[in-house]
């Protein structure tokens, strides 16, 4: 009994026994104000019907008041005095003309002319501490109007009460009904419902994890309602999966592991674009771009470098330097196309064409330059590279049947490797068309006219930095 108990209480911290507990809850509270709503204006009435009734024993003697042949100043006095410890703050008296004859008191906001012909005209203020009652010669008799003033702060105490009692009883009754409610449907439903979930993460776990079948809630209960027509359906759908699952599982696995290795090495060596019409067996890719930015960068004094360390180190250091240049690729979305020795070369504005090639091809040289700092020689010096660049076009592509590789060809790449080589340590060499490419972003500094094997006198100019 115990075990049960904790089992439907435990089930309250349910989402589902959550949702039902607001909706039935807010229901029931919905059903009781409407209920309700009708029995405080009822009460409001009767507040002030109470004020009117000890009004009702004032007035009267007002308007006999009002008929005795007594000065006006005589007159308000009395009614004053009558009127003094009563609910009445204020009276004002009118002539059936509409002619004030005099007021005491608070004036009450009713004036004249709201009476229009009727007997009476009652009215709270905003505040409902004041509550105004007109009446009209003809109901009281007489030859004058009367409106009374009256103190009804009392009418908002005893409303806040009477609020705040059937707030606490809609509360009480809400929640008694609720409580019930929820313990009846969390025996029969919630708790079941719970261990089910708890059935198909166990089921989850098994399949994922390739565990021995669990021991499910569901095939020891015995139910004739559609729930147990649900967790009939669980067990045998579980049973199915797991078998169906079994026998696709190993050749899935390794079919998974083989395309996994391919996709890797295939995107190791090609672009993603490229390696995709690769897949579609296509024999020979190639296309021509009209502009793209080449770069050429080489370390400077490592050929000499790699005649005094060990073979190993000097690998392993080329490899910490073009690793750190390959993570500035990625970084301004730039396709490496290959390394030579110690030669790195990397292009913008392909496989996917961009109108910005050139000045990610600027950004790139200038972090290069920057990175390169943080790798030194075996004397303890940092290295620096020299770099080439030039805008022009070329034909990419992937040709043969063996060893494939994303490469370009054309005069750009002998332009941008004649830039590189016949540079200066530790600057960036670019042609005049790259250079108006460029000139507006970033500082130059006109090196002169090189004569160039193949191409004659070329105008070269040095990188420096970023405009500010």
């Amino acid at each position: 009994m115990s075990t049960w108990l904790a089992a439907v209480l435990n089930s309250f911290k349910a989402r589902l026994s959550q949702h039902i507990i607001f909706w039935v809850f807010l229901s029931l509270v919905l059903i009781e104000v409407i209920i309700l709503i009708p029995s405080y204006y009822m009460r409001e009435h009767e507040l002030l019907w109470q004020i009117e009734d000890v009004s009702a024993a004032i007035v009267p003697s007002i308007a006999r008041l009002t008929q005795q042949e007594v000065k006006r100043d005589k007159l308000l006095e009395k009614i004053n005095n009558l009127t003094r410890y009563s609910v009445i703050l204020g009276v004002a008296i009118y002539e059936p003309s509409g002619q004030l004859i005099g007021t005491f008191g608070e004036s009450p906001e009713i004036k004249f002319f709201a009476l229009k012909g009727m007997d009476m005209v009652r009215a709270r203020n905003q505040d409902g501490s004041r509550y105004d009652i007109a009446w009209s010669a003809r109901k009281l008799g007489i030859n004058y109007v009367i409106i009374a003033r009256h103190d009804a702060a009392s009418v908002n105490r005893e409303l806040s009460a009477y609020i705040r009692r059937i707030a606490g009883l809609v509360l009480l009754i809400s929640a008694f009904v609720t409580s019930v409610t929820m313990l009846v449907l969390g025996s029969t439903l919630i708790v079941p419902i719970l261990r089910l979930r708890d059935d198909l993460i166990a089921a989850g776990e098994a399949i994922a994890k390739d565990k021995a079948n669990p021991k499910f809630y569901s095939l020891s209960v015995k139910r004739d309602d559609e729930l147990g027509e649900v967790m009939k359906a669980f067990n045998k759908m579980y049973q199915r999966v797991r078998q169906e699952i079994n026998e696709r599982k190993l050749a899935e696995e390794i079919l998974r592991v083989e395309q996994e290795k391919s996709e890797r090495l295939l995107l190791n060596i090609l672009p993603f674009s490229i390696a995709e019409q690769l897949k579609q067996q296509q024999s020979c890719i190639a296309e021509r771009f009209e502009e793209v930015t080449i770069l050429f960068a080489d370390i400077v004094g490592f050929t000499s470098l790699a005649a005094r360390i060990p073979p190993i180190e000097l690998v392993s250091l080329l490899n910490e330097i073009f690793s750190a240049f390959d993570r500035l690729a990625s970084l301004y979305s730039l396709e490496k196309i290959k390394t030579i020795g110690d030669a790195y070369m990397v292009v913008g504005g392909l496989p996917s064409p961009r109108s910005d090639h050139a000045s990610a091809i600027a950004e790139i040289a200038l972090d290069m330059q920057r990175e390169i700092t943080r790798f030194q020689r075996d004397n303890g010096e940092p290295f620096s590279i020299r770099i080439g660049i030039h805008t022009g076009p070329v034909v990419a592509g992937v040709i043969g049947l063996k060893k494939f590789s994303y490469d370009l060809w054309g005069d750009a790449v002998n332009i941008a490797s004649r830039m590189e080589s016949l540079g200066i340590a530790g600057s960036i060499q670019v042609t005049a068309t790259t250079y108006e490419l460029l000139r507006e972003k970033y500082l130059f500094e006109e090196r002169g006219v090189l004569k160039v094997k193949g191409r004659g006198e070329i105008l070269a100019y040095l990188l420096k930095g970023r405009k500010s």
